[in-house]
């Protein structure tokens, strides 16, 4: 009864074995090249305009392989990425602004696997196909954002406080305030340091001057802060864009990687992801005389823009709101049917607008369109990146009435413009410029070809370790193929379940935990062969081949495993998803190597008495 095995670690490795199974199979359908249409509103696709959207694919006489409506959303499947394209450019033209055509693969999993939660893993821009981004931000601009804004709100404080000063200006990383009066040190010095704990203030030589700047702490925060916010505001783009499984990871301490699986439109996807755009909204100031401002005499709480034809205007320094202050946009027409925004803002944007339009109501309030270019220039031979900020006016209206939460904004030069500026603002304004340092483009020809090779790979390698084990440990090398494809079954699954991120490195993982599979079972096979040498009986044999075996088995794998954890820990991208399926791969192969082949076995030598081993 040496090899008794217990009814629990039976049921427990056939329960495993057929989870294994149903979430592992929906690997094996493939997808469909499908075109998702969703809004860009808050109000979701109706069911008329469902059946409207399939009405139009069936009058272009484009054959639909199927026709869904969910969610709110429609997805319409084809049997080739022609008919994808085709129907892709067709729904663009007619659904308009408000509506997101994206681009999509459907999986094919049937009905009753996803009813269970049995989807496919995804596959990585190496498999699939699509583009590769490197962004870097502009971490200098981060901070220059940052003085500005301090500027701006020391020059409030002290106004606020009812305290006299002659200059607020920077120089050099310093904000220095000259005062009108030295008498007026001390007040200005409790106010600066009740409000401004995040700079640090010095008193120069001179008597009427206070100096301030940002300590090397809050820099090193605000640059953390950037590429954070950035990363946020980029997934929101990427949302928007309809991408499915997108991979955004922070690089070094200023860049980011954006991977697009399944993504065709790379032109598209450039200005969406590198345009730094937002509004300012600033009432225009009317009591000083423009031409004074222009020939170099601006007045203190003001600043000089121009509007869309070059023309000086004269703003007020405040800002109403900002973009970030922004909760959702959508592109429209106004009432002379001229390209809009319509705006909605959160509940601290509201509240500032409705207190300046009560008593603002007939004065003029402008729109700044803000945004960052960058243009590459040749100087001396080589290329030069430019960077430049880009400000203009591009609406002036009069404030009829008091309004604060929604309203429109007007004045952009085409729809297009409108669109893309209502994607911006709902995604969020970028806390810094980006610059797109890096571009690959993978195309599906070459992920499927990645495909087919990897998969290759893997049967070449599985059936050269299926044949070494069946003819050099014969039923019990067998009984170890079973393990083996156990193992990869089970690795699958939970990569599956867990929605991971198939890539080429993951393949090679997968591969690399076939070999250390049966290391285990010949580490305890050998170990049997050795014992029956020994002329120890077959029970006894497998009895002691198994539990001896058992602590280097579990040390190999233990180091093995903390290699695989060190890895994912340090890793990036594509390590940390060779590393996932290690570590995966490593755990399983324990389990089937050990508690399946054992109980394999056990049905086959146990309870019974055995006279020889094919082994």
């Amino acid at each position: 009864m040496q090899n008794h095995f217990p009814l629990w670690k039976n049921l427990l490795v056939l329960i495993v074995f057929g989870v294994g199974i149903i979430y592992s199979l929906p690997n094996l359908y493939g997808d469909d090249p499908s075109v998702q249409v969703s809004s860009t509103q808050t109000a979701s696709i109706t069911q008329a305009q469902s059946s409207q959207i399939e009405s139009d694919i069936k009058a272009s006489g484009t054959p639909v392989k199927a026709f869904e409506f969910k969610d709110g959303r429609v997805l319409a499947r084809f049997t080739n990425t022609d008919d994808q394209l085709k129907v892709a450019d067709l729904l663009r033209d007619k659904m308009g602004s408000n509506y997101t055509v994206a681009l999509n693969l459907a999986p094919t999993t049937p009905i009753w696997l996803r009813s269970l939660g049995a989807q496919a893993m995804y596959l990585g821009l190496d498999l699939r196909g699509g583009v590769h981004f490197l962004l870097e931000v502009d971490m200098d601009a981060a901070v220059r954002q940052a003085e500005d804004r301090n500027i701006d709100d020391i020059r409030l404080a002290l106004r606020n406080a009812k305290l006299r000063y002659q200059t607020v200006a920077k120089d050099n990383g310093f904000f220095k305030v000259t005062l009108k009066s030295a008498e007026d040190k001390a007040d200005v010095l409790t106010a600066l340091d009740k409000d401004f704990h995040n700079l640090e203030i010095t008193e120069p030589e001179a008597q009427d001057q206070i100096w301030l700047k940002l300590s090397d702490k809050e820099i090193r925060e605000i640059k953390k802060f950037a590429v954070a916010q950035n990363m946020t505001t980029l997934r929101n783009r990427v949302n928007e864009l309809g991408v499915a499984e997108p991979v955004i990871q922070q690089q070094g301490e200023n860049r980011i990687m954006v991977q697009l699986p399944g993504v065709q439109d790379t032109t598209r996807a450039k200005e969406i992801l590198g345009t730094t755009a937002t509004l300012e909204y600033r009432l225009v100031d009317v009591e000083h005389d423009v031409q004074q401002a222009v020939s170099g005499h601006v007045p203190v709480g003001s600043r000089l823009y121009n509007d869309r034809n070059g023309n000086p205007i004269l703003l007020d320094r405040r800002v109403i709101v900002t973009g970030d202050q922004i909760v959702d946009a959508s592109s429209g027409q106004d009432q002379d049917g001229r390209p809009s925004v319509n705006i909605s803002l959160n509940g601290v944007g509201a509240a500032k607008m409705a207190k300046t339009t009560q008593v603002s109501v007939g004065k003029p309030m402008a729109v700044v369109f803000i945004e960052y270019k960058v243009e590459t220039k040749i100087v001396d031979g080589q290329k030069v990146r430019h960077k430049e900020k880009v400000e203009k006016v591009i609406n002036v209206a009069t404030i009829q009435g008091v309004f604060s939460k929604r309203f429109q904004t007007t004045g952009l030069d085409s729809p297009q413009e409108a669109r893309n500026l209502s994607l911006l603002l709902r995604a969020g304004a970028l806390a810094a410029p980006v610059d797109i340092v890096e571009e690959r483009t993978v195309g599906p020809s070459l992920g499927q070809d990645n495909i087919d090779k990897g998969m290759l790979s893997f049967v070449v390698g599985f059936a050269l370790v299926v044949l070494f084990m069946a003819v050099y440990y014969r039923l019990f090398g067998v009984i170890a193929n079973f393990a083996l494809a156990f193992n990869v079954v089970i690795v699958v699954a939970i990569l599956s379940m867990l929605q991971a991120t198939l890539t080429l490195p993951g393949i090679a993982g997968i591969i690399l935990t076939v070999g250390m599979s049966v290391d285990a079972n010949v580490l305890i096979f050998e170990r049997i062969k050795e014992e029956l040498k020994h002329g120890i009986t077959p029970q006894a044999a497998i009895f002691i081949g198994y539990d001896k075996a058992f602590a280097t088995i579990l040390d190999s794998h233990f180091t093995n495993l903390v290699v695989a954890v060190v890895l994912f820990a340090f890793g990036t991208g594509s390590v940390k998803g060779f590393a996932v399926t290690l570590i995966i791969g490593i755990l399983s192969s324990m389990f089937t190597a050990i508690t399946g082949t054992r109980m394999v076995i056990n049905w086959i030598y146990g309870n019974r008495r055995v006279e020889k081993l094919s082994i």
